[in-house]
């Protein structure tokens, strides 16, 4: 039998689904929330679905255009919605493939650590920072797709990135350091262990929790490696036999996947910097977790050659 390797695709349908991890990865970067990113690459395929292909001299930056276009209007929303959002609001986690942690430069600027940074950004000082650091696209195509002259560009990118480089995480890690602090983690959680807690901890430790107003969750952010360790060994941390942990990548990183009776109650990232937790980011809120049911291909690559038929 021989096997047919052409596409049945229509061209338009063919160069959508190929940038579409691309495309998807702007938007949630632009976003912290892979729904309302899912919903831009519909409005963005609803518009590249019209357009006459012939006309279009460069597909990728044609379709990264419409994308930061559909997210800029709707981070302008999503500003909007959480002026009323009941508790600390967290990004909404991922699942991510494994080969994400292997590029340490997009592992790091999906990390939730990171997400909560962009989140200071303007509409549009995150939409051009994301497009020129993480995607490497030109000044001349970002300005396309803010509406801005490139020097305008030049300036908010120069402007975005100081305010970045002020604010985002500075330790550095192999995956395998990760991991193992991790394991260690997960072990001193299950067991209330507080010592091993503390001894994993970094000084500075951060943990916040998100649950939306619809599960419990923490008030407000607690600092410090005695405090979090008292937190995470007793009362947040309830032990029983229906409760499971599970490690798990979660948004380029470490992270632990909390059922109970078997349905997902939490996702909860961990930022490790030099061996140490230094972030401890527990998602509860149901709403967010729609996304963490299989695990999510985030890419900064341009999509390989089509074969030649």
């Amino acid at each position: 039998m021989i096997e047919r390797h052409e596409s049945t695709l229509d061209p338009a349908t063919e160069t959508f689904v190929a940038h579409r991890n691309l495309l998807f990865t702007v938007a949630y970067e632009m976003l912290g929330s892979a729904t309302d990113a899912e919903d831009v690459l519909q409005e963005t395929w609803l518009r590249w679905s019209g357009v006459a292909l012939d006309t279009v001299l460069d597909p990728r930056a044609f379709l990264v255009r419409i994308t930061t276009r559909q997210a800029l209007k709707r981070l302008r929303t999503l500003g909007r919605r959480k002026e009323s959002y009941v508790g600390p609001w967290l990004p909404e986690p991922l699942l991510t493939t494994p080969d994400v942690a292997e590029d340490v430069e997009l592992a790091a600027n999906v990390s939730m650590a990171m997400l909560l940074v962009l989140e200071t950004l303007t509409p549009t000082e995150r939409a051009v920072f994301v497009l020129r650091e993480v995607f490497a696209v030109d000044y001349d195509e970002i300005a396309q797709a803010v509406d801005k002259t490139p020097a305008a560009v030049r300036q908010i990118a120069h402007r975005a990135r100081a305010h970045v480089a002020a604010r985002k995480p500075r330790g550095t890690g192999s995956p395998a350091e990760h991991r193992a602090a991790l394991q260690a983690f997960q072990a001193a959680v299950e067991t209330g262990d507080l010592q091993g807690l503390l001894d994993i901890l970094a000084p500075d430790v951060v943990a916040l929790s998100d649950g939306g107003g619809i599960k419990h969750a923490l008030p407000r952010p607690v600092v410090g490696a005695d405090e979090v360790a008292r937190l995470l060994a007793v009362g947040w941390w309830k032990r029983g036999p229906e409760r499971t942990v599970e490690p798990v990548q979660v948004n380029g990183g470490p992270g632990l996947l909390i059922r109970i009776g078997g349905e997902i109650d939490g996702v909860l990232a961990v930022r490790v910097e030099n061996g140490y937790v230094t972030g401890a980011y527990h998602v509860r809120n149901p709403e967010k977790l729609s996304s963490v049911t299989r695990e999510i291909t985030v890419s900064r690559k341009r999509p390989s050659p089509r074969p030649m038929r």
